[in-house]
C-alpha cells in the first residue's frame, strides 16, 4: 500500500532483459534503508527489491508489468519517481494507492499557470477507467487531483513542490506515463456494473 507522495526520484543505472523480463538497477538516496523482498513503487508500479550492492538496488519488472506500463519504455539514465510502501500508523498524506498501474496514458498538454502548471493526458475510455471531477488520480505513482475530468482525459494542476521533486519537471507532451484511477472509485464501478 501507497500514498502517492514520492520520496525520493530514482536514476536508472542498468536494465538487463530476461526472457520477457527485465531485471532494473536503480540509484537512490534511500537504497541503504531497504531490504530484500521491500515492495518500492517506481513510477507508480510496485516492484520487489530482489538485491542491494552500495547505493543500488535491483528490482524485476515482469513482462504482464511491461505491456501495462511505462517501464517498457525505461533506458539507462532515465528518471523514475520513488516511495516506499507507507507504514502502519502514518498519516495518509495523498490517497489509497495500491502500485498496480491499470493502464497508461499520454500527455497531450503542458500549461504553465503563473507559479502552477496544468497537465493533460488522453487514455483509452474503452479500458472501462473512469476519472471524477475533484476524485483521486496517481500518475507515475504521484497522487493528484483530477480536474476537467472527461470521457478520455482529464488534467491536474501542479503545485511548485511537486513539480520540482517528481518526474514531472521532466514531462513533456507525448510522454507515456502510468495512471492507478482511484480504488474506491473502481469498486463503486464494478458493484454499480453488477447491478444491471
Amino acid at each position: 500500500m501507497f500514498t502517492g507522495i514520492i520520496e525520493c526520484l530514482g536514476k536508472v543505472e542498468q536494465i538487463i532483459g530476461d526472457g520477457g523480463n527485465i531485471h532494473i538497477t536503480m540509484h537512490t538516496n534511500i537504497t541503504k534503508e531497504l531490504k530484500i523482498d521491500q515492495s518500492v513503487a517506481h513510477n507508480g508500479v510496485c516492484l520487489t527489491v530482489v538485491d542491494i550492492k552500495n547505493d543500488s538496488y535491483t528490482v524485476t519488472a515482469i513482462k504482464e508489468t511491461l505491456n501495462k506500463t511505462n517501464l517498457q519504455f525505461l533506458k539507462k539514465n532515465d528518471i523514475v519517481n520513488i516511495e516506499r510502501a507507507m507504514k502502519l500508523g502514518d498519516r495518509l498524506d495523498g490517497h489509497i494507492v495500491q502500485g498496480h498501474v491499470d493502464q497508461t496514458a499520454k500527455c497531450i498538454g503542458v500549461t504553465e499557470e503563473n507559479g502552477s502548471w496544468s497537465y493533460t493526458f488522453e487514455y483509452d475510455f474503452n479500458l472501462n477507467n473512469v476519472t471524477i471531477e475533484k476524485g483521486s488520480i496517481t500518475i507515475n505513482g504521484v497522487s493528484l487531483t483530477v480536474v476537467n475530468s472527461k470521457q478520455n482525459s482529464f488534467s491536474v494542476a501542479i503545485i511548485p513542490y511537486t513539480y520540482n521533486n517528481t518526474t514531472f519537471k521532466i514531462l513533456k507532451i507525448g510522454d507515456t506515463v502510468n495512471l492507478e484511477f482511484d480504488v474506491i472509485g473502481k469498486y463503486v464501478k464494478r458493484l454499480y456494473s453488477l447491478k444491471g
